[in-house]
């Protein structure tokens, strides 16, 4: 009886929710997962890849010629000197010298980068969306699966910018050739410090971009749907030039390991790390382990936020794709 009495107490029909006042805002969540298919993921990465790094691709050309020691015909290390020199011995074209390779390699990296990505994300969050860590984490876990798959293209890619077509006429060219030459360890010489290049870069970059999106709509919630694109691409040029920075000493030695003994470029008895940085710091100086940092944000700075926005746009695409599917409007 009091059982029934204690239930009846406290179950009144009569009670009932409390309006929220009229200046109230719900707190802002995200979804701890996009709800997409491992596929959607893929194609939406590998779009956003292909987009940014085409769209990039001169700004690289001008990085790779200022970080290669000794490449010709460069003879300047400052970018309106390098780019000078190398419109006027290759004119426009050589701007785009090795896009096909870039073109082969970008849309199955970010395919596998960005949906790694999403399921390490997924994972390690624990359903908390504002888990930098697991942000960071799920980062890494991503560029060492992509890098896997763009290192051999990335070197193909940079020996092509560096040659005036002399060395290499084409990707396959280059391949045959490295193959012959140098064997197929070549193409994976400088793994080790893209790997370690980009992990802290992704780390950096993931965690920054998404700590910027979160901060930008809690700013301005009531036109965060409004301004979605402008969100996506402010937060990622935040992420891309912050990591840019951070980075630019492994990525001189990336770029030292993979044109080595192309177009008068030093060659290395060591891969090592450590070796490569001390050949490199006994020639030039610690100076050159910053060698191209500024390309390198102003190509990171707009690449990524020309890739975040594309990959959001996609991924917006196939919620709705899905969300109509799953109403039966889709048969």
């Amino acid at each position: 009886m009091a059982t029934e009495a204690t239930t009846t107490k406290f179950h009144n029909s009569d009670f009932r929710a409390v309006p929220p006042p009229p200046d109230y805002l719900p707190e802002i969540t995200v979804a701890p997962h996009d709800g997409l298919h491992f596929w959607q993921f893929m194609f939406a990465g590998s779009i956003a890849g292909c987009v940014e790094h085409m769209a990039m691709f001169p700004v690289d050309t001008v990085k790779t010629h200022m970080q290669a020691l000794g490449s010709c015909p460069i003879t300047s290390v400052g970018v309106r000197h390098a780019l000078r020199s190398v419109l006027k011995s290759d004119g426009l074209p050589g701007l785009y010298r090795g896009i096909g390779a870039m073109g082969l390699g970008a849309g199955p990296a970010h395919a596998v980068y960005f949906s790694v990505y999403e399921v390490c994300k997924k994972y390690f969050s624990g359903g908390d969306p504002n888990n930098s860590a697991a942000h960071a984490v799920s980062g890494v876990f991503a560029t060492v699966a992509s890098d896997a798959v763009f290192t051999p293209l990335d070197m193909v890619k940079q020996r092509l910018q560096l040659g005036n077509g002399t060395a290499y006429r084409g990707v396959l060219d280059c391949v045959k050739k490295v193959l012959k030459e140098e064997g197929f360890g070549a193409f994976y010489a400088s793994y080790r410090t893209t790997v370690l290049m980009n992990a802290p870069f992704t780390a950096v970059h993931f965690a920054t971009y998404e700590a910027a999106k979160r901060g930008l709509i809690e700013i301005s919630p009531e036109i965060a749907n409004d301004e979605r694109v402008m969100v996506h691409a402010t937060a990622g040029a935040l992420a891309g030039a912050s990591a840019a920075v951070v980075t630019t000493p492994l990525d001189v030695v990336k770029t030292q390991l993979q044109c080595q003994g192309v177009c008068g470029c030093d060659r290395f008895k060591s891969t090592a790390i450590r070796d490569v940085t001390k050949t490199i710091v006994q020639k030039d100086g610690y100076k050159c382990l910053m060698r191209g940092w500024i390309p390198r944000i102003l190509f990171h700075a707009p690449a990524a936020a020309i890739c975040w926005s594309t990959y959001e746009a996609a991924k917006s695409f196939f919620q709705e794709l899905n969300a109509c599917t799953e109403s039966g409007t889709i048969t």
